[in-house]
């Protein structure tokens, strides 16, 4: 962060750069920004969260953009030809991606601490900060997911906390690369499965990201993470499962029910028993990672397994919207195979039809991973199941569209389960309303649209009519 100048996000409202201005905000920094979302009349309310933190606002037309000690801030595929773009570039102000702003506030800080994966990295982030903040720790986290621990009335968008203590806990992205840009103190992989690219590149970026960390803390219940932790020395290397016996971190005595989930941990000498307040064997294993992460950071086991119990979760991360006519909606973030399969594995746990909605985060993902979807789908799907699409989220610019969500359903269909392709997306929620009766659990999954969440507490109430 430099003092001297002030900080312009062009896309302030993206779950990215939220948060980052609010750190940069709580910090002292002057920040400004615009976004689409504003332009078109969408989450009015977050933006007057931004608003109330002294972040001021503006159309995405160029006219906040006033001074050459400004720092544009904008995602590297924002176009040349978006008024704030146009307007930064003859002013001639210095531009920076989200992640480059943010690997330098990471790498700057005293004990930073990487989450890195697939799947869970919002989760296992939140889990952290939690037990650092709960434990007297005063950290900074940086999260792409609202933190429900960290809402309040002053803070509704809990996506990220400004401390005053030494650790810095942020999630990182492979899917742009920037994954590259960290240095952690301490790095946390939870898993290496196909996302946004191949799988040569993924184990490229995620085993460096593993080799410049002081301290390694890795899945030994994924394959592909196991692989790459065998490249790390074993004194800057700790393991967590509950499958293999060498872990350094062991859970065992998995317990399941609707809405939690409890196991024992086994460190060294010390020993510990979790109940979570979220559900799913997949967050048994985000919390096994963060208990490594704490105890990396010299808390007790004891103390941060009771802080866990304290965790109530990330907004949108299996959150129930509520119960109408006896069928239960559900908000989920689960918009890639890995995630989807971790939240219809843990719906499955307990008996009950589930009516599944799907709003694909775009064009480009349904052209790189179809395949992987729907095989997803179909071996995630009971008999009974009955999924429906929508076409994919798209507010604007330029992309390949010639894979929609339709080649989705007809591949789910061929292999034998019950989908259809509805393109309207309000006309989804009608059909979803329609089929519910008692019983069944309505999830609502897709990301990168803040309105899903609203469109789920739609479907309750016309349930409930």
């Amino acid at each position: 962060m430099t003092k001297d100048k002030s900080y312009f996000f062009c896309g302030i409202g993206g779950s990215g750069m939220l948060p980052l201005a609010s750190i940069l905000r709580g910090r002292g920094a002057t920040v400004a920004g615009s976004d689409r979302a504003l332009d078109q009349g969408r989450t009015a309310d977050k933006f007057d969260w931004l608003r109330s933190q002294g972040i001021a606002l503006f159309a995405q037309d160029g006219s906040g953009i006033t001074d050459a000690n400004q720092v544009l801030v904008a995602s590297a595929a924002v176009e040349d030809s978006v008024p704030d773009v146009m307007a930064s570039r003859a002013l001639g102000l210095d531009r920076m991606t989200r992640p480059e702003l943010l690997a330098s506030l990471f790498n700057a800080a005293p004990r930073s601490i990487g989450v890195a994966g697939t799947s869970g990295k919002s989760t296992v982030t939140g889990m952290i900060g939690w037990i650092l903040h709960d434990c007297g720790r005063d950290p900074t986290v940086m999260n792409g997911a609202v933190m429900k621990n960290f809402i309040s009335d002053e803070a509704p968008f809990a996506s990220a906390l400004v401390g005053q203590g030494d650790a810095f806990v942020s999630e990182v992205d492979e899917s742009d690369g920037s994954i590259a840009l960290y240095e952690p103190d301490i790095a946390i992989l939870n898993n290496v499965s196909l996302d946004h690219k191949s799988m040569d590149e993924l184990r490229a970026l995620f085993g460096g990201f593993l080799a410049r960390a002081g301290h390694a803390i890795v899945n030994a219940d994924d394959a592909e993470s196991a692989r790459l932790a065998d490249a790390i020395a074993p004194d800057r290397l700790c393991r967590f499962g509950f499958a293999r016996p060498n872990a350094d971190i062991r859970g065992a005595n998995i317990a399941e029910a609707p809405l939690s989930v409890a196991f024992d941990v086994v460190a060294d000498s010390e020993t510990a028993h979790v109940e979570l307040a979220v559900p799913g064997r997949h967050n048994a294993a985000n919390a096994l990672a963060a208990l490594a992460a704490a105890r990396a950071c010299g808390v007790p086991l004891a103390d941060a397994a009771a802080s866990l119990a304290r965790f109530s979760g990330l907004r949108r991360r299996f959150e129930i919207v509520g119960t109408a006519g006896g069928a239960t909606v559900i908000d989920d973030f689960g918009h890639n195979p890995d995630k989807i399969a971790a939240t219809l594995e843990t719906l499955h746990a307990f008996p009950g039809r589930l009516l599944v909605f799907f709003q694909p985060h775009g064009y480009g993902p349904l052209k790189k991973m179809g395949a992987e979807l729907i095989a997803c789908f179909a071996d995630n799907m009971s008999e009974e199941d009955h999924l429906i699409l929508c076409d994919p989220v798209y507010f604007g610019g330029t992309t390949d569209r010639s894979v929609g969500s339709g080649a989705i359903v007809e591949g789910v269909v061929a292999a034998g389960r019950t989908a259809e392709h509805i393109a309207e997306r309000g006309e989804c929620g009608e059909r979803l309303a329609a089929l519910a009766g008692p019983g069944d659990r309505i999830v609502v999954m897709g990301a990168r649209d803040d309105t899903l969440s609203a469109f789920a507490a739609d479907i309750l109430e016309r349930i409930g009519h």
